[in-house]
This record gives C-alpha cells, structure tokens and sequence, in this order.
C-alpha cells in the first residue's frame, strides 16, 4: 500500500485465485488484533485493522477489517478527499462520531458517511467493537445491480 505499511505476516491470510476471483481467510473477527497496521502519521502500529485491498487486487474500493477493544477509539477524526465510507458493525458495541453527531451502534448497524463528514469510532467500554469499512468513490456507481446484472447460462454446479 503506497501509503499504509503492513505489519501483517502473510502466511495468516490464506488466499486462493482463480481466473475471475481472489479470496482471503483472515480469520475469525474476534482475532484481528493478529493484524497491526503503521500509519505514516502515528508512532506506533495499531493492531486490529487489515485492509483488503491488494490483497484482493480490488480496482473499484476499499475494504478493511478492525476490532477496536472496549473502551477504545480509534486515536484521530478524518474526512476523505473522494472516497465515502460505509461501516458495518459485525459484533459488539460503541459510537460513531461524523462532525458533531454521535450514533450509537451494535451488531447488525451500517453507517453511511460523506467525504465532509469528520468522523471517529469508538468501543463501548463493556464491549469489544469489531466493524468492516468499505470505501468507494462517491458518485461512481453508475449502474444498480438490477441494471449490471447478467444471468448465467446454466444452474450452478456444485459438484
């Protein structure tokens, strides 16, 4: 990642390809303190957050997975310069914080966010708060997926 150094080992994401897919097994979501990430502007890693993208050669967004322990937050507020984010919230509880609103979120909670939205998260402090944020180009999606749609032409194969 040009600007996001990966503290990763590779060896714990399993990857597969194939002609028309890539697949990644990080592990379970409960273990992403595995994965520590330096971010060029802090002084230490942070663990509990891996980003997908070239693991998965995406070309169109962003995916990234973090566990926040209870009672942490995530050290700084952001905006983004193209690119919205969509957090989806898989276990636990805490709060988001884009520009002077806080949302209060639990498993199964999905949160869009502008580029000008200032936002931050934070764990609730009895709880472990573990989310996925993908990130795409806001004003990109040209199509719905009713529209991009192309059905196969057989049933599928399982084997």
């Amino acid at each position: 990642m040009p600007y996001l150094e990966e503290l990763a080992k590779e060896q714990t994401i399993k990857k597969q390809t194939g002609k028309n897919f890539a697949a990644i097994h990080c592990g379970p979501f409960d273990q992403l303190e595995q994965y520590e990430l330096q971010h060029p502007l802090r002084k230490r890693p942070f663990k509990g957050k891996l980003f997908a993208k070239d693991h998965l050669g995406l070309t169109g967004m962003q995916i990234s997975y973090t566990k926040l322990p209870a009672g942490a937050s995530v050290p700084f507020t952001h905006k983004h310069k193209e690119n919205e984010e969509l957090y989806i919230v898989v276990s636990g509880r805490g709060q988001v914080l884009v520009d002077n609103d806080i949302i209060e979120v639990e498993e199964g909670s999905t949160i869009r966010v502008d580029v000008d939205g200032d936002r931050c998260l934070r764990a609730s402090s009895d709880t472990d708060l573990i989310y996925i944020c993908i990130q795409a180009k806001t004003n990109s999606l040209k199509q719905d997926t009713f529209d991009d749609g192309i059905p196969g032409e057989s049933a599928p194969n399982w084997g």
